[in-house]
């Protein structure tokens, strides 16, 4: 015991000891251990000083307030601003829209398969209208799933083949969310520049290292993907923890051009790129049944990684959805803020599109006859001087663009904008493209947006573009 507690009990030490171990340390230790003694030191020495409150007197606070010029809450808005003045829909029907008290065509909105007038989705929204309510109060994870969410999410991954589908309550938010579910930082988005800008806000959340190759380019693609191969075989380390994906979009918005889907899925196995594909204007419109860009290309849709779309577009309703393997949707589930955090979609808007997919499983000639029609319009418009049109002949809506603009944003779609106010008056209802030219990447030139709608017959067909072609070659010679 006695032996115990000495060993317990400090032992002395000699200054002997003390320079030997001086002696054996490193020098980089002593030099650190001297300027810390030397801060401390210094910092016990030096002097507090009171912080002078100098008070002004009421002479100053006067002047310095009669001199003070306060920042607007918003900037001055012109009263002629667009946002100012609303173009007000009264009426509509499968073909005609009434708008600001006149009736025309209607070519503006994304109507492509008709499904806003049909009776069977009017009828499923009514019905689940008496059942639920107009709302759900919740977000998906707390009291907000019913059983319609989880009907459609069924419904969805059916129709397209797959295992599972999300379900979102508004289709911006849908890749806004799943992007930067899965992108993280420190990993490397490859992205088309001309990407939509809900896209693109998914792109900037993730906070990934982004690079962009030109629209549509593969060529510039695969130099990028080379590049990084010569980059990771520089730091292998940091190779084998970094993910790289590729975010394309089957039907572009801002082109009305399709993906190359057959090569990038080439690039994905031969790169080991992981591909999310947005089909918000592609589902329900390419392909033989309406199944999207790799119907369209015939190429294996398990070879995306995962799909977005928008139920907002051909279903003619709300919301957004996410399909692929239980895998890989099933973790939004907890990783995507717009599914865990908004409420959820309202029941009638999610039994609408219920009830419109049945109806193009049901009858998918209805997709074969848009591409028809559109294919129609597009060699109807092709010949205009001085106008060019974006998007391939199938696409179901087309961009008019000035083939020589004038350098000027805002001169160029107020042109434009003259166009469509002009069809208005003559019958045919049509829109100028909205984009946020000081907020996107990279902004597409003013347009003049063209949609088809599959219950449009050839004579309103001919009558539209014939009112169209005419007050674009008015409006273009009286310009120049």
């Amino acid at each position: 015991m006695e032996s115990m507690w000495n060993s317990m009990s400090p032992q002395p030490w000699s200054f002997g000891e003390l320079f030997d171990a001086l002696r054996q340390a490193s020098v980089y230790h002593i030099v650190i251990e001297i300027v810390l003694i030397v801060f401390i030191i210094r910092l016990l020495l030096t002097k507090s000083y009171p912080i002078e409150d100098d008070e002004l007197t009421e002479a100053e606070k006067d002047e310095l307030i009669k001199d003070w010029q306060p920042e607007p809450l918003v900037p001055d808005t012109p009263e002629d601003h667009p946002g100012l003045q609303p173009r007000v829909v009264t009426d509509q029907t499968l073909t005609t829209l009434v708008v600001n008290g006149k009736e025309g065509i209607n070519m503006g909105t994304l109507n492509f398969l008709g499904m806003i007038g049909r009776n069977e989705t009017k009828e499923a929204a009514l019905k689940a209208c008496r059942k639920y309510g107009v709302g759900s109060c919740g977000p998906r994870g707390f009291f907000g799933t019913l059983d319609v969410h989880l009907y459609l999410e069924e419904r969805l991954a059916s129709f397209y083949r797959v295992e599972m589908a999300i379900l979102y309550s508004y289709g911006f938010s849908t890749v806004a969310s799943a992007i930067p579910a899965y992108a993280k930082r420190g990993d490397i988005i490859y992205c088309d520049e001309g990407l939509s800008f809900p896209i693109q806000m998914g792109l900037l959340a993730s906070r990934s290292n982004l690079k962009f190759f030109k629209h549509n380019d593969t060529d510039d693609l695969q130099r990028m993907l080379e590049d990084q191969l010569v980059e990771e075989k520089k730091n292998p380390k940091k190779a084998k923890v970094t993910r790289k994906f590729m975010v394309i979009e089957g039907l572009y918005a801002n082109y009305g051009t399709i993906a190359p889907i057959a090569k990038l899925i080439e690039f994905k196995y031969k790169y080991k790129v992981r591909i999310f594909l947005d089909e918000s204007y592609s589902f329900g419109v390419l392909g033989e049944t309406g199944r999207g860009v790799t119907e369209h290309a015939k190429v294996d849709i398990n070879d995306v990684d995962l799909i977005c779309g928008s139920l907002e577009t051909v279903l003619g309703t709300m919301g957004g959805f996410c399909a692929g393997s239980n895998y890989v949707v099933d973790h939004q589930r907890l990783s995507a803020l717009g599914y865990c955090f908004s409420a959820s979609l309202p029941p009638l808007l999610a039994s609408a599109a219920h009830a419109a997919i049945d109806c193009l499983e049901a009858d998918p000639s209805i997709c074969q006859q848009l591409q028809k029609k559109s294919i129609f319009v597009h060699g109807k418009l092709t010949s205009i001087p001085g106008i060019t049109v974006s998007g391939v002949p199938v696409s179901p809506f087309k961009h008019l663009r000035l083939t020589t603009p004038s350098g000027d944003y805002e001169k160029d779609a107020t042109l434009l904008q003259s166009v469509v106010d002009k069809a208005l008056g003559l019958g045919l209802v049509l829109t100028v493209a909205k984009f946020l030219k000081d907020e996107e990447s990279f902004p597409p030139p003013p347009s003049i947006r063209v949609t088809v709608n599959v219950d449009l017959t050839e004579e309103m067909l001919v009558t539209a573009t014939s009112i169209l072609r005419k007050l674009l070659k008015e409006t273009l010679a009286a310009h120049h």
